[in-house]
């Protein structure tokens, strides 16, 4: 039977997707019974030594199968409303046309077409008074930091940002909120994006980010309190030392070093340099594609120093700090920037404000729209 409109495609599309959360959640399952089986009951002899593995074990379990589910199932931050609009629609709006609110409209083919020979530069001062019209909160411009830091002097980087337009989505017709990119995985925007993680099946972004912290925090421990009470009787076992009836229990004792001790290297790697990014205030995609301002390009822009920086992402109350509860601040649309920053937008600012007094019959925004 031929499915229609590619549902069967899209099944099988997310359930590869799914894959590897499947795996980790089959390699927990025989890890649990490696250790817990094999490990504590059929090899340790103290019952005090087995009572101390299995309570921290089970403790560190739990906290990591918590974390690994709110990482997965918490909804991704999206856009709010706020910052949705028709494009063709807005366009309208701009030229004239009453606002009847933030909701999606249509209009003819015909009025479709005459505004689809605007210009990019006409539209970037649409965009720029609907940004303004609404108070949208924006700092950050269109332009990749990664390539043009590069190549371009300190003057030229001043003169592309402030040429460079308000930072739109044809694909999900909406203003980018700050520090928000499009996931091509995912189809939409996404509040804070840090990036897609196969092995939750979801986007790192503002509303899951500490979760994915956590996650890796308490995987890595997990991992290292096997390595620790599996090494003794690994090495027992090495040296046959200690010999069971078959070799069915001395292979699980074993892979299971081997397994703990390979995803504590991998996961202590990724772990650290996530770390590094929370000290900085920067996601991982910031830290390949510095944001750009209106001032310029600032890949230090949100830094607002190591311990502020670590209560953005986790929240004032230190409690929450090792708990899977969101306690991050802020709203996931607005940010505040660095000292830095708030001081280059204000000299912006000031001198926006001393040209408009230096020329006063110049023509303005609601002009240039008018003209369009």
């Amino acid at each position: 039977m031929i499915c229609s409109n590619n549902v069967c495609l899209r099944n099988i599309i997310s359930f590869i997707r799914w894959l590897p959360v499947i795996f980790i959640l089959a390699l927990l399952c025989w890890a649990y019974f490696a250790y817990v089986v094999q490990l504590c009951f059929f090899t340790v002899e103290g019952t005090f030594e087995r009572s101390v593995y299995l309570f921290v074990f089970h403790l560190l379990l739990f906290m990591f199968l918590w974390s690994y589910y709110v990482t997965i199932f918490r909804p991704v931050g999206r856009p709010p409303k706020m910052v949705l609009f028709c494009y063709i629609m807005d366009l309208c709006l701009c030229c004239g046309v009453p606002e009847f609110g933030y909701d999606y409209f249509y209009v003819d083919s015909q009025t479709r077409q005459d505004l689809s020979s605007l210009e990019e530069s006409e539209c970037r001062e649409i965009l720029e008074r609907y940004v303004r019209q609404h108070q949208i909160p924006v700092d950050n411009r269109n332009g990749d930091g990664k390539n043009i830091s590069k190549l371009c002097t300190k003057f030229i980087l001043h003169i592309l940002a402030q040429t460079s337009g308000i930072r739109y989505c044809y694909k999900c017709n909406c203003i980018k909120p700050d520090r928000c990119h499009h996931c091509s995985v995912c189809g939409h925007c996404v509040l804070k994006f840090d990036h897609h993680c196969p092995w939750v099946n979801t986007c790192i972004n503002y509303f899951n980010y500490k979760f994915f912290l956590q996650f890796l925090f308490y995987g890595l421990i997990l991992c290292l309190w096997g390595i620790l009470t599996d090494l003794q009787y690994f090495i027992a076992f090495w040296k046959n030392a200690l010999r069971l009836g078959a070799g069915f229990s001395r292979f699980h004792i074993v892979f299971l070093f081997f397994v703990a001790g390979m995803f504590a290297a991998s996961i202590t790697c990724l772990f650290v340099y996530h770390v590094y990014l929370t000290a900085r205030n920067q996601s991982t995609i910031e830290s390949f594609r510095p944001p750009v301002f209106i001032y310029g390009i600032d890949k230090n822009g949100f830094n607002l120093g190591i311990r502020r920086n670590f209560k953005q992402v986790f929240g004032d109350t230190y409690l929450f700090w090792f708990l899977p509860i969101f306690s991050s601040c802020g709203d996931g649309v607005q940010y505040p920037v660095g000292s830095r920053a708030r001081q280059q937008s204000h000299s912006l600012h000031c001198t926006a404000e001393r040209k408009k007094l230096l020329l006063p019959d110049s023509n303005d925004d609601d002009d240039i729209v008018r003209e369009i």
